[in-house]
C-alpha cells in the first residue's frame, strides 16, 4: 500500500469538503478550490478525514493513490492558511513594482518585463534601502503559485558566476570560479 496515499487527511475547523461526479471541491476562509479525481480512486469523506482508496495494486494506481492524497492535502491546507513564496532579486540596478495584479521587473535588460498575474494569487513588492528587492507572493492554490514563482525566476535565473538573478529566498546557488582561479 501507498504510504503517503494511506494516511488519512485531517479537516480542520472552517474547511468543508464535498465529492461529486469524480470532482472534491474544498471551500475555507481563503478560498475554493476544486479538483478531478481519477475514477480508480475512492475518496471518502468521514468523520472530520479524508480517506483514499484503490481497487487494486497496479502500478498506475498505486502512483495516483499518493498523487491524489497529496493534492487533497495541499487543497485543504491552502483554504485554511495560504501558500506563501518569496522571490529577491539579486543584480545591480534590478527592480520589482506592482500596480495591482500587474508585475513590473526591470531585470537588466533594455525593456521592462510586465506580467499580469491571476486573480488567486495576492502580490507585494518589497523596496527596502540596503536590502534586495523581494516579490511575496500568496495563493490558496499550491501548484498555481509554483507556476508563477516558475516563470518570474525564468526571467533571469541565477547565473554561477556572480550569483545575479532572480532566485526564492534562502536559495543556494553554486558558485563557480572565474578564470583567474585556475593560476
Amino acid at each position: 500500500m501507498s504510504r503517503i496515499g494511506k494516511l488519512p487527511i485531517a479537516i480542520p475547523q472552517g474547511v468543508t469538503v464535498s465529492q461529486e461526479d469524480h470532482y472534491v471541491t474544498v471551500k475555507g476562509p481563503k478560498g475554493e478550490l476544486k479538483q478531478y479525481i481519477d475514477p480508480r480512486i475512492e475518496v471518502s469523506v468521514e468523520d472530520g478525514e479524508i480517506t483514499l482508496t484503490r481497487h487494486s495494486d497496479e502500478r498506475q494506481e498505486r502512483s495516483l493513490h499518493g498523487l491524489y492524497r497529496q493534492l487533497i492535502h495541499n487543497m485543504v491546507m491552502g483554504v485554511h492558511e495560504e501558500f506563501t513564496q518569496t522571490l529577491e532579486l539579486i543584480g545591480v540596478g534590478y527592480r520589482a513594482t506592482n500596480q495591482g495584479q500587474i508585475l513590473e521587473l526591470s531585470l537588466g535588460f533594455t525593456h521592462a518585463i510586465y506580467l499580469v498575474l491571476p486573480d488567486e494569487i495576492k502580490i507585494e513588492t518589497q523596496m527596502v534601502r540596503n536590502q534586495t528587492p523581494k516579490i511575496i507572493l500568496k495563493s490558496c492554490d499550491k501548484q498555481l503559485l509554483g507556476q508563477v514563482c516558475a516563470k518570474i525566476r525564468s526571467f533571469r535565473k541565477p547565473e554561477p558566476y556572480k550569483g545575479k538573478g532572480v532566485r526564492f529566498l534562502g536559495e543556494e546557488v553554486r558558485r563557480k570560479s572565474g578564470k583567474t582561479a585556475g593560476k
